[in-house]
């Protein structure tokens, strides 16, 4: 039998940097996300910003109860997210869910688990970004039912948004909507602008329009904000990534203006 091989040990022990990246983002999304992730990857990571990512249970169709029943997971999800260690944003990935749960309530319950950090939903994140591109009036396209869309609807309008046009493609799965074509999703989106309005909603964390936004942009002539594209924005802002990356659309040009949210 052959000698076994000598071990040891190196003479010092390695230096350690007080974090692998700079700033840490987390994620809680869906079980059965397609999208969030893969657009976090492509807009947001980099070598100093890390994604980080927990997801929570969730039983299609997309109802306003099925939405609801995610609320007691969410502390528990943020807590698995490099447990023990601060992050600097988490971001919860359901546009819906935000609106019936509420954006305080989602807030709350990841700061159980987090408390250091900042809390983004779609919801506020698109509500920042729409405000910061000067919209007053919008027009907004959902992938959802009617009764799905309804409480959306009455959130943007509560906060003082002029609806013009809200055009809902009644999917009940979201992972049906996670397969909606990216030129689908863009001829939808020119159908769904009402000329008056000074910018387009797209909702859900689901649809793939965060990669087509300045396509939509160049062919309705007025700035458009989806979910995942809202919640990308506010992210790199509240991690110090200020860069203008107008390529990707107008509001990412755009800084974050005034306390979160």
């Amino acid at each position: 039998m052959e000698e076994p091989v000598a071990l040891s040990l190196a003479r010092r022990a390695p230096r350690l940097d007080d974090r692998p990246l700079a700033k840490r983002i987390g994620l809680v999304i869906l079980a059965t996300d397609h999208t969030t992730e893969v657009d976090f990857q492509r807009l947001v990571a980099s070598d100093e910003i890390g994604v980080y990512v927990a997801r929570i249970p969730y039983a299609n169709p997309v109802t306003p109860e099925n939405l609801r029943a995610m609320q007691p997971s969410l502390t528990a999800a943020a807590a698995l997210i490099l447990p023990g260690e601060t992050l600097d944003v988490v971001m919860y990935s359901c546009t819906s869910a935000s609106v019936v749960i509420g954006d305080e309530e989602v807030t709350a319950a990841i700061k159980a688990a987090k408390p250091e950090v900042a809390v983004v939903t779609p919801t506020a994140a698109s509500v920042k970004g729409l405000r910061a591109l000067g919209a007053k009036r919008i027009s907004v396209l959902t992938p959802y039912t009617i009764e799905t869309s309804r409480p959306m609807a009455d959130y943007f309008a509560e906060l003082g948004f002029g609806i013009d046009r809200f055009t809902c493609l009644g999917l009940t799965d979201d992972r049906e909507m996670a397969r909606i074509a990216p030129a689908e999703i863009v001829a939808f989106a020119k159908e769904a602008m009402a000329p008056e309005s000074d910018a387009l909603f797209i909702s859900c964390t689901a649809v793939r329009a965060a990669g087509v936004i300045a396509e939509i942009e160049a062919a309705i002539g007025k700035p458009v904000v989806s979910s995942n594209y809202a919640t990308a924005w506010a992210c790199l802002r509240l991690c110090g990534d200020n860069s203008a990356r107008l390529e990707l659309g107008q509001l990412m040009a755009l800084p974050l203006e005034g306390e979160w949210p």
